[in-house]
């Protein structure tokens, strides 16, 4: 039987479809993270990675908004527990913050490609959730900020490590001290988002199409891609040629790719196995 949350929604619109629907789901609050979020969030992530029907994910927000960032009472809950000494009070506020950082990081261990569809405001820790995205999309009238330092906090959920890799370090860091709000067009300008659309019902069929595009392909190479490309930041070119060689090296030889390049020569479309 599928698990029902409180924060989050999956949807397979089609059912002929690859393509599913993870859906922030607390519209009355602009999809404010509260605490639930954080153990629902990769719960629903895994439930798709596991699912051999899914192929890509959708990643969007219910309501006027993408997300209004940490719902301000989780965060007095989180920052109000100081019983006990100043050391393990510590402890226990590290281990709330590791535990919230990894909801987030379960995007990147997804083998499934998560796209992010961004419409209204994506304040604070939507920010966090897009960057650890595989790719962006936004309407035209998204507002996004990095909005941490006016609330007197140094953004601790993944913003501060994605962000610079992917609008540069100086553009991240003018971001992040002012708090200010930049739009979707900026937001393309300075490479966060790979397309604007009018509006979000053109947002959502723009990113079907393209998701249903990357949905059939080959599973195990679209898997590597993913994979590699992640674990590329980390390493030196060297180390990430020795790791896609690697990779490749058990991958390589598969069913798809002999379907692929039948497909190719016999100029019909391909049939790859689920993952």
């Amino acid at each position: 039987m599928e698990e029902k949350y409180k924060t989050v929604q999956i949807l397979q619109k089609s059912q002929n479809s690859g393509v599913f629907h993870l859906i922030l789901n607390r519209p009355s609050v602009r999809n404010a993270l509260s605490l639930d979020f954080f153990a629902e969030f990769p719960k629903a992530l895994h439930a798709l990675d596991q699912n051999p029907n899914a192929a890509v994910i959708i990643l969007s927000g219910s309501g006027d908004h993408f997300c209004a960032g940490i719902d301000l009472k989780s965060l007095n809950v989180i920052a109000g527990d100081h019983s006990g000494d100043r050391g393990r009070s510590g402890e226990r506020l590290r281990k709330k913050i590791k535990f919230m950082q990894d909801a987030i990081t379960a995007i990147e261990r997804c083998r499934k490609p998560v796209i992010a569809a961004i419409h209204g405001a994506c304040i604070g820790g939507g920010i966090d959730i897009v960057t650890a995205c595989d790719v962006r999309y936004c309407t035209k009238d998204a507002i996004f900020s990095v909005k941490e330092v006016d609330l007197a906090i140094t953004a601790d959920l993944g913003t501060l490590q994605r962000l610079p890799r992917i609008v540069g370090f100086g553009n991240a860091m003018e971001l992040a001290l002012t708090g200010r709000r930049f739009s979707g067009e900026e937001a393309k300008e300075l490479g966060l988002v790979s397309r604007v659309f009018g509006s979000n019902e053109e947002l959502m069929e723009g990113v079907r199409i393209i998701a249903e595009g990357i949905g059939g392909k080959s599973p195990l190479a679209v898997r590597g891609t993913k994979e590699v490309l992640v674990r590329s930041r980390e390493m030196s070119l060297e180390q990430g040629l020795d790791y896609v060689a690697t990779w490749n090296s058990s991958m390589l030889l598969s069913d798809d790719l002999t379907e692929a390049i039948s497909a190719q020569i016999h100029k019909r479309k391909p049939l790859f196995a689920k993952l």
